[in-house]
């Protein structure tokens, strides 16, 4: 036989190379400067014909190839993520007068020299931190608690606004702190689209980057319209930077997106001069901004000043005040909550207001109706903040006309037409008391299917009001029942989208009997409480027959929740609904998790601010090694962590003889019995 003739693959190499270099040109030109040099036709050519050749000689196809972006789903995803350098949040002015007295601060602690500041829209998104090691992207983490965060590479690769190779010469290792985002107009465009295709819908475009950018398959995240800022730095080794202002042209120089808004302010006249400009502004910018960011742009005196326990010195937020408008009560509609709580929504004359046009307002309760004395065909003042759903903050009296008509409670179920009463009169809520309101098992399905619940991707609102709208479901034990044919029944299931909500079901059947009591929706019953009791009582059987003084003996149950307990798993439908989830054979038991042993029989109580993370993520440390995290001091409890500024807790503490730990402490006991939390 003939000897085949070796094929020379440098020619191949090169062009693979070049076609590399052309596309994250374009990409530098596109997300960092803004001014593309070709149309995304051309763009998209280029990226095809660097697939086709990889496709061919996949031997020479590199890890920061541009084609590499999008990959399986990892098996690390989500795993915690220490920070080297803590993401701390930062303190907040609400006027100038606030700017100024920390202006006055920042000069007492500066000892005379006179600082410059750097003035930066705050984005609204999703803390991310971007290592590079050598140029290349090799871990993204979420913020998390400011010390814990998440890894989410995978998808943070799929986000073509964050460089896989910094350009130029880049320091050895540098972290890169900024904000994973989506403009308004691609969060308007996407929504419309899922409208159209009768899929859920973001509240708004913070929501939107939050969960695009945590999603299992990174494929999903890829399809969503995500862009990043960065605005800040962690670790570095390899390069020194004199100020913030040179820092962030070091990032542009390397490719890294950094908002045009930023400006380099000579006196904190200037910053207050430029914050209002923006203030004034806000919805010229193309994403969403809830402040200014002020920062001293020296670093030898941001070192100066140093860190409090929280946030730095140096640094603050400048926030904008709500937004107000004025607009006409047209209406008011009640709805229904999945624990039948009726809540009065006002319906608006439209009016634009914070970015966006508002048709409807809450109202809270009925309760908050009379304190306010707003009629049908008042005008009224709405607010808007950030992620805060519209509320009527005002009635406007000078405007009545004497015709508006008064907002009478409901003696019915708007949805069922079944009876409304409060259960108890000093309670300030009204209920609809039909067990089978159709509008409360949907709102019950969406309640058991979320992430914190039974974390079943793909269905939701939607999915949901189709489910129970054609008789599908009653109750949540019977999606396990779903089939393949029930589902391509309805319009909004195509065949692959069937068998992944269909896969989706089948996974949530292990997740614990924490996550079944919590998406079980008892009133009182949060995640904790639920965690709390899956890990007491260890089987649903055992939860069924406990009686009220036994569930009051309790750490973190009162007589409240206990009686909210047993009256919702004493009834017959919750009896009937356990059977079916055991039929379908559902997870009612609680494992002990892994390394649970480490703290097994410490019972903690927290008191006083942690600085490297929450109280929530404390508490979760500990039962996620076995532990008890407890709101309140006895003989029983082990160890009380103190933070800043402790409470009475600490001194029951001393008085009963229970060991006390500071933050410090608490971190080195984790990391002698469970060393996931040490420094990296």
């Amino acid at each position: 036989m003939p000897k085949t003739a070796a094929v020379n693959l440098e020619p191949i190499r090169r062009q693979i190379g070049q076609l590399c270099q052309q596309i994250r040109h374009h990409e530098y030109r596109y997300y960092v400067l803004a001014q593309p040099e070709i149309s995304d036709a051309e763009y998209d050519a280029l990226l095809r014909e660097l697939e086709a050749l990889e496709e061919r000689h996949p031997r020479l196809v590199t890890p920061d190839s541009p084609t590499q972006r999008v990959g399986g789903i990892p098996d690390d995803a989500f795993r915690p993520v220490s920070h080297r350098v803590p993401m701390r949040s930062l303190d907040n002015a609400f006027s100038r007068e606030e700017i100024l007295a920390w202006h006055q601060r920042v000069m007492k602690g500066t000892r005379g020299a006179q600082p410059t500041f750097v003035t930066e829209p705050k984005i609204d998104g999703v803390g991310l931190a971007l290592t590079y090691r050598h140029g290349l992207l090799a871990q993204a983490a979420t913020r998390g608690s400011g010390e814990v965060g998440e890894e989410v590479t995978a998808n943070a690769k799929t986000i073509r606004a964050i460089p896989l190779r910094l350009r130029g010469d880049a320091p050895r290792l540098l972290e890169v702190r900024g904000e994973v985002y989506m403009t308004i107009n691609a969060f308007q465009l996407y929504n419309k689209r899922a409208a159209d295709m009768g899929e859920e819908m973001f509240a708004n475009p913070r929501n939107a980057a939050a969960g695009s950018l945590r999603q299992k398959d990174p494929r999903v995240t890829a399809a969503r319209p995500l862009r990043f800022f960065a605005h800040s730095y962690g670790a570095v080794v390899g390069s020194r930077f004199a100020a913030h202002w040179e820092f962030l042209q070091t990032c542009r120089r390397l490719g890294l997106p950094i908002t045009e808004h930023a400006a380099h302010c000579r006196s904190i006249e200037e910053v207050i001069e430029y914050c209002q400009r923006w203030e004034a502004q806000r919805d010229r910018l193309d994403y969403e901004a809830d402040g200014m960011v002020i920062k001293v742009n020296e670093l030898a005196l941001q070192g100066r000043l140093g860190m409090t326990l929280k946030s730095p010195r140096w640094a603050m937020a400048y926030k904008f005040p709500a937004h107000h408008a004025t607009t006409q009560v047209l209406g008011v509609m009640p709805s229904v909550g999945r624990t039948g709580t009726v809540t009065p929504v006002a319906k608006l004359k439209p009016v634009a207001c914070g970015g966006g046009t508002i048709s409807s307002a809450s109202l809270h309760n009925y309760e908050e109706v009379q304190r306010l004395g707003v009629k049908i065909g008042d005008w009224v003042v709405i607010q808007r903040a950030g992620e805060v759903i519209p509320q009527v903050v005002k009635v406007i009296d000078s405007k009545r006309t004497g015709e508006e008509q008064p907002i009478r409670v409901p003696t019915r179920c708007p949805e069922c037409g079944g009876a409304i009463a409060k259960e108890k009169e000093e309670e300030v809520a009204y209920r609809c008391v039909n067990p089978f309101c159709p509008t409360q098992r949907v709102r019950r399905l969406i309640h058991f299917a979320s992430r914190r619940a039974m974390d079943i991707e793909g269905l939701g609102e939607v999915v949901a009001e189709q489910l129970v709208d054609k008789g599908m479901v009653s109750d949540v034990a019977d999606i396990f029942g779903l089939t393949k044919p029930n589902l391509l029944a309805l319009a909004l299931f195509g065949d692959k989208k069937a068998e992944n909500l269909l896969s989706a079901i089948r996974t949530s059947k292990t997740r614990g009997l924490a996550r079944v009591l919590y998406g079980l929706g008892i009133r009182h019953i949060g995640e904790k409480a639920a965690m709390v009791l899956a890990e007491h009582f260890r089987s649903i059987n055992r939860l069924l027959a406990a009686p009220e003084d036994q569930l009051c003996a309790i750490h973190e149950v009162g007589p409240v929740m206990a009686r909210a307990i047993v009256a919702h798993m004493s009834h017959p439908s919750t009896t009937r609904l356990v059977e079916k989830l055991r039929e379908a054979r559902v997870t009612l038991s609680q494992e002990a998790s892994k390394g649970s042993k480490m703290l097994h029989g410490a019972t903690f109580v927290f008191t006083g601010e942690m600085s490297s993370m929450t109280r929530h993520d404390a508490e979760a440390l500990v039962r996620q090694r076995g532990g008890q995290a407890t709101s309140s001091v006895s003989r029983h409890t082990d160890y009380v962590v103190a933070g800043a500024n402790p409470g009475s807790k600490s001194q029951k503490a001393k008085a009963l003889g229970v060991k006390i730990l500071n933050e410090a402490q608490f971190k080195k006991l984790l990391r002698k019995r469970w060393p996931v939390v040490s420094d990296q």
